[in-house]
């Protein structure tokens, strides 16, 4: 459930009363009704389960944004320092969730929101996504031979950072849909762009 203030909504029924604003159709028998009702229950199910997905992919693609600017630039940096692993690490994923959380704040900011609830908006959405694309992302990056180790002109460096992200993303999908489907994560954001 989406709750701001005393509005309490599901997604579904969000989206749906957006979407449904036409006049009621004359069915006429009873029986052609009830024929109707199970259909457009049918494709409610089918319109929420689209939303949902399409909702969850745009709030992965909102986190991934952040955290790859953010991951790119830690371990460009890291490696052009020539820091060991472990140090790149951390000020990759210090960036990409300072990346992250930017790139939720500034619209919230830019519509005047304050800065306390712009700030618990953002952990609130983002923090969960993020851990689950950093964690994944990180843990490939050290698992693959050689990655760290190969330097910005390598592809294997690039490649790896590629796939790394990819499989990030991928990960964070379905976090980011559960969340979503209980009127946690992005749906608190989604609220406050809607009004």
């Amino acid at each position: 459930m989406i709750q701001h203030g005393a509005v309490s909504a599901t997604l579904p029924e969000l989206e749906e009363s957006e979407a449904c604003c036409c006049k009621p159709k004359d069915y006429g028998s009873h029986a052609e009704h009830a024929e109707q009702q199970a259909h457009h229950g049918h494709h409610g199910e089918t319109h929420g389960t689209a939303s949902l997905n399409r909702t969850a992919l745009m709030a992965t693609l909102h986190c991934l944004t952040g955290c790859t600017i953010g991951e790119i630039l830690g371990m460009v940096i890291g490696t052009a320092l020539g820091w060991t692993n472990w140090p790149t690490v951390a000020l990759a994923v210090a960036l990409a969730f300072l990346f992250g959380y930017g790139m939720t704040l500034w619209p919230l900011r830019r519509a005047g929101m304050a800065w306390g609830t712009a700030l618990g908006l953002a952990f609130a959405s983002d923090t969960l996504s993020m851990t689950t694309m950093e964690l994944v992302d990180n843990v490939i990056m050290v698992a693959i031979p050689g990655a760290m180790d190969a330097g910005l002109p390598n592809p294997v460096f690039w490649g790896s950072l590629i796939v790394s992200l990819v499989l990030a993303g991928a990960a964070a999908f379905p976090v980011n849909r559960w969340l979503i489907a209980r009127g946690k994560g992005h749906a608190l954001v989604h609220v406050h762009h809607c009004h």
